[in-house]
C-alpha cells in the first residue's frame, strides 16, 4: 500500500526542452538524458537508439521540459497535516498555536502522516529532495514515525532531528543517537540524517556547545534557524566566539543579520536556506535574496510552513524573485542593498545551489552525467506555459504550476507518471490526515 515506483534499469527520454543548471541555467532545444541504474548516464542530442534493447524504456519528451527536480532546503514537512491552519497568523501567533497549541498533541501516527503527506505533496509538485527540519521529537517513536513516512513516500531527504520548542523535558541527547543509529546506518542512503538544534539565537551558549558537540560526535551536518535575538544579537559572531562556526552548517532566514554575519557565513563555507512566503507574511523582515547573491552566499529555496503559505517551488521562486526587486531605501538598487536577481538565478536556488546547501551538490541539483536521475518533466504544451520557446527558464519561473508536473523520478525511479501520483494508498493518506485534524482539533478556534 505504498510507493508503487515504476523503475527500469535503463530509460530514455526522447527529445525533450532540457534545461541544465550548473554552474548556470541553460537551455538544450531537443535533447535526450538517458538514464541507468538510477544515475544520469547521458545527456545529449539524437543519442543512438537500439530497437533491439528490450531493456530500455523510451519516454517521448517532444512536448516536455525537462530539469533537475527540485530541492527544498527547509521544511517542517510534520505540519503537513495542518495545512492553511495559521494563515492569518503572525511570527508570534504561528509560535502561540502551531508550535504551543497543536505540536505537543501529536502522536507518533500523527507525525507520520504529517511526513507522508508533505512528502507526497513535495514529490507531486516536482519537489524530488527536502530538508525535513522535524522539531515534534518527543519520543524516539515520534521519530521512528517521521523517518518511515519518509521512506515510504519514495522522497530524498534530509531528517533534521529538532528538539521541541516548548518541551525541555524532550531535549534528549540519547535519544537523537539512537536515532542516528537505529535509522540511519548509511551515509549513502536516499534518507540521511542532520541535526536540527534551537540555535544560539534562541537559548543559552552552553546548550548551544553540547548540541553542536552532539552533531560532531555523531558526524552530523547541522541546520539551524538564525535570527538577531533575543539570546545572541549576533549569533553568527557567537558561535564564532565559541569555535563552533564551521563549513557545512545551513543557517535558515537571517533577514535581522547584519552584513558583517553573512560575511562571516560567507568566510566559513556556510550556507543559507531562506523562504520567501513566509518570510513576506510572518514579517521576518527584508528580503533575503538579493544580500545573500551580493554576500556570495549558497542559497536554497524553502516552503517551511504550509500551515501559512505554498507548498510548491514554483511559488517560491516567483516570491523570491518579485521581492528582490523590493527596494528599502527608494534609490532603486534591489532590496535593500542587495541586488535583483533574474529568473535564472531562483530557478538555480531552487536545484543546484539548494543540493549544494544541504551536502548534496555532488548527488543531485544538475543533470551532469554520473548524477543522481531525479529528474522533472513539465508539460509545454499547457496553456499556462505554451508557447515557452521565448524563454524557457523565465517560463519555468514565472508562469509553471504543480499541475504541470506530468513525470517525477527519483533515482530513476518514476514516482509520478502521466500527472498521476504512483504512491498505492492516496486515498487513505488523505483519510488518515482528516483524522488527525479532528482529533488534533487544527480547525479554526
Amino acid at each position: 500500500m505504498g510507493n508503487e515506483r515504476h523503475h527500469t534499469p535503463r530509460l530514455l527520454l526522447r527529445g525533450g526542452l532540457v534545461i541544465d543548471t550548473a554552474p548556470h541555467p541553460v537551455v538544450h532545444p531537443h535533447t535526450d538524458v538517458l538514464v541507468e541504474e538510477g544515475r544520469i548516464a547521458a545527456v545529449g542530442p539524437g543519442l543512438p537508439l537500439d530497437a533491439s534493447d528490450t531493456g530500455l524504456e523510451v519516454i517521448d519528451a517532444r512536448s516536455m521540459v525537462v530539469l533537475p527536480g527540485f530541492v527544498d532546503a527547509h521544511r517542517h514537512l510534520w505540519q503537513g497535516v495542518l495545512r492553511s491552519a495559521a494563515v492569518d497568523a503572525s511570527l508570534d501567533g504561528y509560535f502561540s498555536r502551531v508550535l504551543g497549541e497543536l505540536a505537543g498533541r501529536f502522536t507518533p501516527a500523527d507525525v507520520h502522516t504529517g511526513n507522508l503527506l508533505g512528502a507526497l505533496d513535495c514529490l507531486d509538485s516536482g519537489i524530488t529532495t527536502v530538508q525535513d527540519f522535524s522539531h515534534v521529537q518527543y519520543s524516539p517513536e515520534h521519530t521512528a514515525a517521521a523517518v518511515e513516512a519518509l521512506e515510504e513516500a519514495g522522497i530524498r531527504a534530509v531528517f533534521g532531528y529538532g528538539y521541541p520548542v516548548f518541551d525541555e523535558s524532550a531535549r534528549q541527547p540519547d535519544w537523537v543517537r539512537k536515532a542516528r543509529t537505529a535509522h540511519f546506518p548509511s551515509r549513502d542512503a536516499r534518507v540521511t540524517m542532520a541535526l536540527a538544534p534551537v540555535g544560539p539565537s534562541f537559548t543559552p551558549p552552553e546548550a548551544v556547545r553540547e548540541d553542536w558537540r552532539l552533531a560532531r560526535e555523531l558526524g552530523l551536518p547541522v541546520a539551524v534557524h538564525v535570527s538577531a535575538g533575543p539570546v545572541a544579537m549576533r549569533p553568527i559572531t557567537a558561535l564564532r566566539e565559541q569555535g563552533l562556526l564551521t563549513a557545512g552548517t545551513l543557517y535558515v532566514h537571517g533577514n535581522s543579520l547584519p552584513d558583517s554575519e553573512l560575511r562571516l557565513i560567507a568566510e566559513s563555507g556556510g550556507a543559507v536556506a531562506i523562504t520567501p512566503a513566509i518570510e513576506a507574511s510572518m514579517r521576518f523582515g527584508a528580503p533575503m535574496a538579493g544580500r545573500l547573491r551580493r554576500a556570495g552566499i549558497t542559497t536554497g529555496l524553502g516552503a517551511d510552513a504550509v500551515t501559512s503559505a505554498p507548498g510548491d517551488m514554483f511559488s517560491q521562486m516567483r516570491a523570491a524573485l518579485m521581492s528582490s526587486h523590493f527596494d528599502g531605501d527608494g534609490d532603486g538598487d534591489g532590496a535593500n542593498g542587495g541586488c535583483a536577481l533574474k529568473a535564472a538565478d531562483v530557478l538555480r536556488m531552487a536545484t543546484a545551489e539548494g543540493a549544494a546547501a544541504l551536502g548534496l551538490g555532488e548527488e543531485v541539483g544538475s543533470l551532469g552525467v554520473g548524477k543522481r536521475a531525479d529528474l522533472v518533466l513539465l508539460r509545454a504544451d499547457a496553456l499556462n506555459l505554451a508557447p515557452v520557446a521565448h524563454d524557457p527558464v523565465g517560463a519555468v519561473v514565472t508562469a509553471a504550476h504543480p499541475g504541470n508536473v506530468d513525470t517525477v523520478l527519483v533515482d530513476g525511479r518514476a514516482v509520478k507518471r502521466d500527472g498521476r501520483l504512483l504512491y498505492g494508498n492516496l486515498g487513505g493518506v488523505l483519510a488518515e490526515a482528516h483524522r488527525a485534524t479532528e482529533r488534533l482539533g487544527a480547525s479554526s478556534p
